[in-house]
């Protein structure tokens, strides 16, 4: 495929060049020679199929595309909020490829249909009222339906609500990793600054303030776990350079920014086990381990370890380019019942026991 998209790069590159190169030579030629460059019904003809060629070859690779990748596109959202914005993206993208299809099949047809043909005049139309009106009026409609529509969406999807109910958990970003910090009983974190990350021999992860008593319950950990329906209320910090905390899954990123803290909020709704369970991810995480064994088989023949089965996970990643190791930054999430997550939460160190 790889090499297929180089020689297509290729062959474009080489007719633009090509294009470029005649439009200059047109340009360097005296009225006199301009007679040998008006195009014959017969260029006139291969044009017109040229174009309708061109976009029944863009209708076919549309439909390729869609039947033979349409797998690769995320599943399902698993947060609350993702489910008005994967509405917002399909009905936006629906009206795009409509109206795409629409046009681009009309331009091309009827440079098709009106090609010049010796003899034939072209009909001199000054105006029309009426439709100029239709073709604004109805996009005028259309994008400020989208626009209130979408701005309803991001206020409802960004508007961050402290509530007693819901779990507050700092996400800590550093060239190249993530820890996470979870408030403990009282819903607080505690202080922290990047001055305190020296403390107790090097190991204050995240830079806890020891004299601030709210911080006492809080648990530092590197694997992030959520209770499924509720709300779970992200704190995000950078300790060196611009990062940004993407959950594709749960339809979340934030910027973690150097010096102040950024918030983000929703409620995850699909446990990791129930969406192993899923059809489309069983025979997503399917394809992905034949291609693994196949690659084994390579490995083994060399004498090299073979890769391991891939299992899914939620995973943390960094969405900005952040430094040489950024393609590596991420940590995984375990979304489980609000009753393992108590579990797990009472098997967690606090900070008050760590400084003990």
């Amino acid at each position: 495929m790889t090499a297929f998209l180089v020689v297509l790069v290729i062959i474009l590159f080489g007719v633009a060049v090509w294009q470029m190169s005649k439009i200059f030579e047109m340009s360097k030629t005296g009225p006199a020679d301009n007679a040998s460059e008006v195009a014959s019904d017969k260029d006139n003809n291969v044009n017109g199929w040229l174009m309708m060629g061109f976009v029944l070859f863009i209708y076919l690779l549309s439909i390729i595309s869609f039947w033979k990748w349409g797998d690769v596109m995320l599943p399902s959202a698993s947060s609350e909020h993702g489910i008005e914005y994967d509405n917002l993206l399909w009905i936006s993208f629906a009206i795009i490829f409509f109206t795409q299809t629409i046009t681009q099949g009309l331009l091309h047809y009827f440079a098709y249909k009106y090609r010049g043909e010796k003899g034939k005049k072209a009909f001199f139309y000054a105006d029309n009222d009426r439709l100029e009106a239709i073709w604004t009026i109805i996009p005028v409609i259309v994008l400020a339906g989208l626009i209130l529509y979408g701005l309803y969406t991001w206020t409802d999807i960004m508007t961050v609500e402290e509530n007693e109910e819901a779990l507050v958990v700092e996400l800590y970003a550093q060239q190249f990793n993530w820890k996470a910090r979870y408030a403990g009983d009282d819903g607080v974190l505690g202080d922290a600054n990047v001055r305190f990350l020296q403390d107790f021999d090097g190991k204050n992860l995240v830079g806890i303030d020891a004299t601030d008593p709210n911080g006492f319950d809080d648990v530092v950990v590197q694997e992030l776990h959520l209770p499924s329906g509720r709300e779970v209320i992200f704190k995000m910090r950078s300790q060196d350079v611009l990062h940004s905390a993407y959950m594709p899954h749960f339809r979340a990123q934030m910027n973690c920014v150097p010096g102040m803290i950024t918030e983000f909020a929703f409620t995850p709704t699909v446990t990791t086990e129930e969406i192993r369970q899923t059809d489309a991810m069983r025979a997503k995480v399917k394809k992905i381990n034949k291609i693994r064994r196949e690659n084994s088989e390579a490995l083994l023949a060399k004498g090299e370890e073979p890769l391991e089965p891939y299992v899914f996970d939620y995973l943390l990643l960094c969405n900005k380019i952040c430094g040489a190791s950024h393609y590596n930054m991420q940590m995984k999430i375990i979304v489980e019942t609000p009753q393992e997550f108590e579990k797990w939460m009472t098997d967690q160190q606090t900070f008050a026991e760590f400084i003990q």
